[in-house]
């Protein structure tokens, strides 16, 4: 239904916060001091494979997220000179840690693997819910989520999240073995 005199369309339903914060007034978000996108590695060649090493940098704090952030330092595969990712830090690593990602890289803290390399009953964290995402799931300060089982026949794993809930997602998609630092940040009140 048009109105003519504020030349607008009267549309039913509700406006959520993400287009509030794409408006630009109070509610857009403060984005200043963000570090950077998170993310796992860019799936390729190396990682579906093999396995490739990164060096830990340092761990930072990003304002308005609970959880850690670590600077991971990988040699580039194809031209002579390293790749930076930022990535949600597990809990037990330190700068001058390393961590191994990829198909034949070996269980341990840390290491990023496709879920289908995970046994059963495994703690992960941030998980692609696709694969190729670059993860998505369980990256909170202190989540984390089980591999409940695997369907090798349709190629996919079942894992409980965080929420409790069960979810089904392809047994490629890749996951960093551990919980996400930071946990236990809820249990010190906020003073007022």
């Amino acid at each position: 239904d048009f109105d003519p005199l504020t030349r607008q369309e009267d549309k039913m339903g509700k406006v959520i916060r993400g287009q509030r914060k794409g408006k630009g007034t109070v509610f857009t978000s403060h984005t200043r001091l963000r570090k950077g996108p998170v993310k796992l590695r860019k799936l390729d060649f190396a990682e579906k494979n093999g396995y490739i090493k990164g060096a830990v940098k340092e761990i930072l704090h990003e304002p308005g997220r609970g959880a850690p952030l670590m600077k991971v330092q990988f040699q580039n595969a194809y031209r002579y000179k390293r790749d930076t990712e930022l990535m949600v830090a597990v809990e037990g690593l330190s700068d001058a840690s390393f961590i191994y990602c990829g198909a034949k890289a070996q269980l341990a803290v840390g290491n990023v693997l496709p879920l289908k390399s995970i046994p059963e009953g495994c703690i992960v964290a941030n998980i692609e819910a696709r694969p190729g995402d670059r993860g998505s799931l369980a990256r909170c300060s202190g989540d984390y989520a089980v591999v409940v089982t695997h369907d090798e026949d349709k190629g996919t794993t079942k894992l409980r999240l965080p929420s409790g809930g069960k979810k089904t997602v392809k047994s490629v998609c890749r996951a960093v073995v551990g919980i996400v630092a930071g946990g236990g940040r809820t249990h010190k009140p906020l003073l007022n």
